[in-house]
């Protein structure tokens, strides 16, 4: 049993500062088992209870799943000595234990998922479980018909590299959707560029079933539902 206060509960389950989470308490929108608690130190186990906020279940597991939309210039690590770290979009009190599922570069932007929840990380950027990730491109290069036809043949890079299978989708105006199921380093970049057409901006709008909140601007973060960490694993 692990007894959180009700402060603490929110902020890990909705990504809300203390603050913020006491206002939310005191103010009676959090509700336990169906009554207000207005103190905020009030400890109890999440697993035991029903809690809400506004009505809405807060879904509180003991792992913390999030969506963030991560924006260009900030790389996707948990520690750098030089650059800005996706982890420091977060508040410090969310930090512990998080890690991203996957890797977008510093000049990519887009969905990236964090999780405390190793296994399941592992089983969204595994190959051997081909969960789509799908990606919005613009390119310095026109591509046809038949790079389409070889990104779904399976491309090998000019150093040797074997990549899987892909879906290229022509948009128009030099701008394409690569949809790829593995993690290789840079790998959208790479295959667009041994097609003739080196990428000039590269954003990722879907992991599995999963797609970018229209309405989460870069740098903004928000908790996965439980319906959600179970869909992302799902290709559309």
């Amino acid at each position: 049993m692990r007894l959180l206060r009700l402060d603490k509960l929110l902020c890990e389950s909705r990504g809300v500062s203390r603050e913020t989470a006491r206002q939310m308490i005191r103010a009676g929108r959090v509700l336990v088992d169906g009554t207000a608690l207005k103190r905020p130190e009030t400890k109890l186990d999440p697993a035991a209870h029903t809690v809400t906020l506004d009505g809405e279940p807060l879904g509180w597991t003991q792992q913390r799943y999030y969506l963030l939309h991560k924006p260009l210039g900030v790389v996707t690590a948990t520690e750098d000595a030089r650059e800005k770290t996706v982890l420091e979009l977060f508040p410090p009190q969310l930090r512990r234990g998080l890690v991203p599922a996957g890797r977008l570069d510093k000049d990519t932007s887009g969905l990236l998922l964090l999780s405390t929840d190793g296994d399941w990380v592992h089983r969204v950027i595994s190959p051997r479980h081909e969960v789509e990730k799908a990606y919005l491109a613009e390119t310095d290069g026109e591509l046809n018909e038949e790079d389409v036809a070889a990104l779904a043949a399976g491309v090998t890079l000019r150093d040797g590299t074997k990549c899987l299978p892909a879906k290229l989708e022509l948009l128009g105006d030099r701008r394409c959707r690569v949809t790829v199921t593995e993690g290789k380093y840079h790998l959208v970049r790479r295959l667009l560029a041994s097609r003739g057409a080196p990428v000039t901006a590269l954003h990722r709008e879907r992991i599995g079933s999963l797609r970018l909140d229209d309405s989460l601007p870069p740098g903004a973060f928000r908790a996965l539902t439980a319906a959600e960490i179970e869909a992302v694993l799902i290709n559309i």
